[in-house]
């Protein structure tokens, strides 16, 4: 493949964090921190262009079996951004409130610290692959904040939408829990030896 191959994968990702911004300026369209209908819609519409960019991404990434350092680096960094930039909207504008924002915080965390163990290991030349758990986290995890995004608006077209939204927070929280326990039962070894 040629470097047009690399130039829109990197397009791809340089345009999904740019959504992040984005996503923020949506709940402000009225003039003040207050979202409507038309804010929250905005920002899923927004959200699940940023989910299609990453899936394309992906897909490119597979298809032509090819990998840049500047998108193995920016890929999960997208990620992340993405994801810690909605929950903490999210909390912000208090549908995620009370006993959820224990969800948040541990999908935050999480999220933290297997980006300081992935880098650590990366030192010591120790690659740990992402499982197939970890996958359906983000996919979980990504249905929820797309749910919770939409929230009381949502409930128009979809009946307990910001329930539904919590409840797959909840389950993405738990496997959190369990793929974050596993990514440092693989790198224990490693981090013993150094």
């Amino acid at each position: 493949m040629d470097s047009r191959t690399f130039k829109i994968r990197n397009l791809l990702i340089y345009g999904r964090i740019l959504t992040v911004p984005l996503i923020v300026l949506s709940f402000f369209l009225e003039g003040r921190f207050q979202p409507s209908d038309l804010t929250r819609w905005s920002a899923l519409a927004i959200f699940l262009a940023a989910n299609v960019t990453g899936y394309l991404d992906g897909y490119l990434a597979r298809t032509w079996q090819q990998t840049s350092k500047i998108g193995n680096m920016l890929d999960p960094i997208a990620d992340k951004l993405l994801i810690a930039t909605c929950l903490v909207l999210l909390a912000a504008e208090r549908t995620i409130a009370g006993w959820s924002l224990w969800a948040a915080t541990i999908i935050l965390c999480r999220e933290i610290l297997v980006s300081g163990l992935r880098e650590y290991l990366a030192q010591l030349s120790v690659r740990v692959p992402v499982s197939r758990l970890a996958k359906w986290k983000t996919t979980i995890q990504m249905v929820a904040i797309g749910l919770l995004l939409a929230g009381p608006t949502g409930d128009k077209v979809l009946p307990y939408t910001v329930e539904i939204g919590i409840t797959l927070l909840w389950i993405s929280a738990l496997i959190t829990l369990y793929t974050g326990y596993d990514y440092f039962r693989a790198g224990f070894n490693d981090i013993i030896d150094e």
